[in-house]
């Protein structure tokens, strides 16, 4: 009750009047049943435009930070991921892995739609990378089909980095869905999750034209720390 309340009374009609988003291909996502929607991560509000705009609920599986933090800024916070359908996950590897794999099947299992990021997080600079085999995995226990997503021009309404976002109008594009019905019973192979979680990139890179990378969202990242941390300059004594 409270997901919809805010999605269609409190939250979502002053960011759709604000935003005007649109959407291309809405007849894509299952009218019922369980599915993945796998979408590029261009900025933070991905996970708050794509349940906003389609007609389901759904599920993001979201870093457990957001969920923590205290006073009235952590309250409101906790609030409004719990209101566009975000789920607590620990990213920090090993069992939390196992763990918020165990998350996203549940939500599977109930028969519910599931969002996820197959590069991991956000493109630091607006490229696809390359996608973590976790998505694979999940699709194949759950037999479920995989719906590639592409946010369009989220990354220059909210930049990482950017607190408040810019007024600007922002777009989604749902393409078919993806069967991986062919490796049933084989999600304990890595080459086959290697495989399935390749292909579903290249559907996203040609549904969106996005610029991709062979190389992990990740390690890009912390190459940029490190770069920008040799630059910084040395305090002197």
């Amino acid at each position: 009750m409270f997901y919809w309340l805010m999605k269609y009374v409190v939250i979502g009609p002053v960011i759709k009047a604000v935003f005007r988003p649109w959407m291309v291909g809405r007849r894509n996502i299952p009218a019922e049943g369980a599915a993945i929607l796998a979408s590029n991560h261009l900025s933070f509000s991905d996970s708050i435009f794509l349940p906003l705009m389609i007609d389901r609920r759904m599920a993001f599986l979201a870093k457990s930070d957001y969920f923590t933090g205290k006073g009235i800024k952590g309250w409101a916070t906790r609030m409004f991921f719990t209101a566009t359908g975000q789920l607590p996950i620990d990213r920090s590897g090993g069992k939390a892995s196992e763990a918020s794999l165990n998350t996203g099947l549940g939500v599977l299992g109930r028969g519910e739609l599931l969002g996820i990021y197959p590069d991991g997080t956000r493109s630091p600079d607006g490229t696809l990378y390359r996608g973590r085999t976790g998505i694979a995995r999940m699709a194949l226990e759950a037999r479920v089909p995989v719906v590639p997503v592409v946010m369009v021009d989220t990354g220059s309404v909210m930049p990482i980095g950017q607190r408040l976002p810019r007024v600007g109008r922002v777009g989604i594009v749902i393409g078919e869905p993806l069967d991986f019905s062919r490796f049933e019973g084989m999600e304990g192979d890595r080459y086959v999750l290697r495989s399935v979680t390749d292909e579903i990139m290249v559907a996203l890179q040609r549904l969106g034209e996005q610029r991709y990378e062979d190389v992990y969202a990740s390690t890009v990242k912390d190459r940029l720390a490190t770069a920008q941390a040799a630059k910084a300059p040395t305090s002197r004594h």
